[in-house]
């Protein structure tokens, strides 16, 4: 697996991680990009968070629902229960790293 590869699926994991932990399992894509910055070292566009947050909702990963607001779209991802089972470790999906033991 080369670097970026690398690094495209721990991002993955983490949003999981972050909406697993987050109330209602929810959060929105602005959160999402500004916790991967300053948390996690990910720096990326909201378009690479928008790109991960579509391909996630076409895995059954996330429910995603985008909002205008203001001449801007924002979108609310929401963590379904594949999603869950996945940051979890108790499912894998290629494309996601698989969390390590804890």
């Amino acid at each position: 697996m080369n670097p970026a590869d690398f690094i495209q699926t721990d991002r993955r994991l983490v949003i999981l991680r972050l909406l697993a932990e987050a109330a209602g399992y929810a959060l929105n894509s602005s959160v999402l990009r500004s916790v991967l910055d300053e948390e996690y070292a990910h720096k990326v566009s909201r378009d690479v968070v928008e790109t991960e947050l579509a391909w996630l909702e076409e895995q059954g990963l996330v429910r995603a629902e985008r909002l205008a607001a203001q001449s801007k779209t924002i979108t609310i991802a929401t963590l379904t229960e594949r999603g869950l089972d996945v940051q979890a470790g108790r499912a894998t999906v290629p494309g996601v790293k698989r969390p390590s033991p804890v």
